[in-house]
């Protein structure tokens, strides 16, 4: 089961301030708070994120496990300073190959299928929560982008 609180939806509010909600109960009488019930999260891409641009090995360790030899000398040599990828466009946030982008920075069902054994049924939720981590992990929990993700994709 999910929780949900008051930071997943409030901005400028104090790190000490923020309460967490355990009466699930209550949150259906909250209409300005979406509950798991109320929407539908479907996964898209957030323009000028980049979270995913973030290439650093160090944050994937078994890359090896899901990349053929060949993605992977690739991968690789696009890891560029603090682990940014060599494509990402840092002014405009934005892949500068993105229409040619590998198979491993689309996603796909055929390539989650594939390169880690993610049923169809199962890619949306598996995105967002592939896309989640890896937002706060790059920007921050309570990020300007991890707001603008939960609300694209409907959380």
């Amino acid at each position: 089961m999910r929780e949900w609180g008051i930071g997943h939806w409030a901005l400028g509010m104090a790190q000490e301030s923020i309460v967490l909600l355990p009466l699930l109960p209550l949150l259906p009488h909250l209409p300005h708070l979406p509950t798991p019930q109320s929407k539908m999260a479907t996964w898209q891409c957030v323009k000028q994120c980049g979270a995913c641009c973030n290439l650093d090995p160090a944050d994937r360790p078994d890359l090896d496990e899901y990349l053929s030899p060949p993605e992977l000398e690739l991968y690789l040599s696009m890891v560029g300073e603090g682990g940014w990828c060599v494509n990402f466009d840092h002014s405009t946030r934005e892949c500068r190959i993105y229409s040619d982008r590998p198979r491993f920075c689309r996603v796909e069902s055929e390539v989650f299928q594939d390169m880690y054994g993610v049923e169809p049924e199962e890619v949306n939720d598996f995105a967002i929560d592939c896309c989640r981590q890896q937002i706060e992990g790059v920007y921050g929990d309570r990020s300007l982008e991890i707001l603008r993700f939960n609300q694209t994709v409907g959380l």
